[in-house]
């Protein structure tokens, strides 16, 4: 469960919960699919990839485009 950044500001980013969720998973999933490709099983400092996901929206670092 993602407590900081909260939740509500983290979907006013993106424009709703359900978008936050939607690009989040997708985010969360592309990290493990990267860290797997490099022969990890988990995300360097032993992190959890949808609080990654979380970070990067709340930083800007992703954008919710329509596709």
């Amino acid at each position: 469960m993602i407590h900081k950044p909260p939740i509500d500001d983290l979907a006013q980013k993106v424009g709703s919960k359900y978008t936050l969720c939607v690009v989040a998973s997708k985010r969360a999933r592309q990290l493990m699919e990267q860290a797997q490709n490099q022969g990890l099983l988990e995300l360097p400092d032993k992190e959890k990839p949808l609080s990654v996901a979380a970070k990067e929206i709340y930083e800007g670092k992703l954008i919710a485009s329509k596709d």
